[in-house]
């Protein structure tokens, strides 16, 4: 089996250990792409306070222990443990709650921009153009599409 995380099909097994290397240092792991020669991997603190230089050092050295004892990945590879960035993934109720008021894209065939106006139940309500667009928590992932001025 496999996610769809970060636009590519990854294995669950290589999510879930990424998850148990930096569980232990309260981090939560965003988003993980695995291309040739290449493992990435977002975090974010789940204070969500700035995710600062040495939480990811931290996080790599976990996740390069795990990763080395599990081998998951036939042949070399290189490591990329970084920050949410400004293309922040969104994909929880608490992601949307955190970045109300901002911009987020949508990818896909159907994709938008709009603003994130409200989480209601189990949806996230968007404002696009003059319309509203309900989409279910857990049926898509989108992007922040705009930085807040102040860290969220």
């Amino acid at each position: 089996p496999s996610f769809v995380k970060g636009g590519r099909e990854v294995p669950v097994d290589l999510w879930r250990l990424v998850e148990e290397a930096v569980e232990p240092l309260d981090l939560e792991v965003l988003e993980v792409k695995e291309a040739p020669g290449e493992v990435l991997v977002r975090l974010e603190r789940k204070d969500e306070r700035p995710i600062r230089v040495a939480d990811l050092e931290r996080a790599s050295r976990a996740i390069e222990a795990v990763l080395d004892r599990e081998d998951p990945i036939p042949g070399s590879y290189r490591l990329l443990v970084e920050s949410p960035g400004p293309k922040r993934p969104l994909f929880t109720r608490r992601h949307f709650e955190r970045f109300q008021g901002l911009k987020a894209k949508v990818p896909g065939p159907e994709g938008f921009t709009g603003r994130i106006l409200r989480v209601e139940g189990d949806e996230v309500v968007f404002q696009v153009g003059q319309e509203e667009k309900r989409l279910r928590i857990g049926t898509f992932r989108a992007n922040l599409a705009e930085w807040p001025e102040e860290p969220r």
